[in-house]
């Protein structure tokens, strides 16, 4: 536990209830990502402040805090957000379940509004030119002959891969999860696992099926995992940053675009197709509706971009 590694900073009292909060968050399903986190920007806190215990913290060293921060010119808003945020979730477990009956420290304590850029997405010719880029590579492999390391099933692997982030809008950490038993191609479906273990079913397309059934035709490996290495062991998320980069370059787009970017793709198409935010929101797996509605602006924008292209009034 990352904790431990820092515990001559911290006194004994304040790691050890450091060490219960991420316990129960562990508990709770809360994700790695969420418990390395929420330890770091604890211990960071309590390493500032140097309190013996939980109970010396107030609402005049939590703003203290945010002003220290505030002064960091390197941090950005979002970082502070999160920081604040593993001490709310702290604070309330703190007082909920150790110290019962005081108030938290976090209460009423405003933080800076946070600026959220609009998500970026690729256009559907960008989309067309990017899913096309594994085809276009296999022909140039087929041209190699004996001298490429490069297989057919790899590259229908891929194929399958692009269109399942483009047509399931799935995130790459529920991608490398997946298993063939998650695959439902009677109903064009995959069972994804989400953030904190939350399963849902993720409707992928009548495109993106044929391409999964294709691959896993010559697929040599007989593996639990859907998508696998030349290796037949499963694929890691930096595998497919590295490889969505090589097909952006094939397909000639900006190779700084994230296999998060497809999933932006996904929902921005589906809202400018006529789909429903709520229908979006399950699609996704969002929990709350306010983390969906961010693609109406993305919408809006290209609404308002399109008008100012076509109307002979605009300008």
């Amino acid at each position: 536990m990352a904790l431990e590694k820092e515990k001559g900073l911290l006194s004994p009292e304040v790691a050890e209830s450091l060490k219960k909060f991420i316990h129960y968050l562990s508990e709770k399903n809360f994700s790695s990502y969420t418990l390395r986190n929420y330890g770091q920007a604890l211990r960071e806190f309590f390493s500032w402040g140097k309190w013996q215990s939980c109970r010396e913290v107030g609402k005049e060293e939590c703003r203290s805090y945010l002003y220290f921060l505030s002064k960091k010119p390197d941090l950005k808003q979002s970082s502070i957000r999160l920081r604040f945020a593993a001490l709310r979730s702290f604070f309330k477990f703190y007082y909920q379940h150790q110290e019962q009956g005081k108030e938290s420290p976090l209460s009423n304590l405003s933080l800076p509004k946070l600026f959220r850029p609009l998500p970026r997405y690729l256009s559907l010719e960008q989309i067309r030119a990017l899913l096309d880029a594994p085809c276009q590579k296999w022909e140039k492999e087929k041209e190699k002959g004996t001298k490429s390391k490069w297989k057919e099933w790899q590259w229908k692997r891929d194929q399958a891969w692009l269109e399942t982030l483009y047509g399931g809008g799935i995130r790459v950490g529920e991608l490398c999860a997946l298993k063939r038993k998650n695959f439902f191609p009677a109903e064009l479906a995959l069972l994804v696992k989400g953030k904190r273990k939350k399963e849902r079913f993720c409707i992928i397309g009548e495109v993106a099926t044929a391409a999964i059934c294709d691959y896993l035709n010559v697929c040599p490996y007989d593996s639990e995992f859907l998508f696998v290495s030349s290796r037949g062991k499963p694929l890691t998320p930096r595998f497919f940053q590295l490889a969505l980069k090589e097909y952006l370059m094939i397909a000639g787009l900006d190779q700084s675009i994230s296999p998060h970017k497809l999933r932006h793709t996904f929902a921005t198409h589906l809202l400018e197709g006529g789909a429903d935010l709520r229908s979006i929101q399950e699609l996704l797996g969002h929990s709350h509706l306010s983390t969906t509605q961010i693609y109406t602006s993305v919408s809006a924008e290209h609404l308002r971009a399109s008008y100012q292209r076509a109307h002979p009034r605009a300008q």
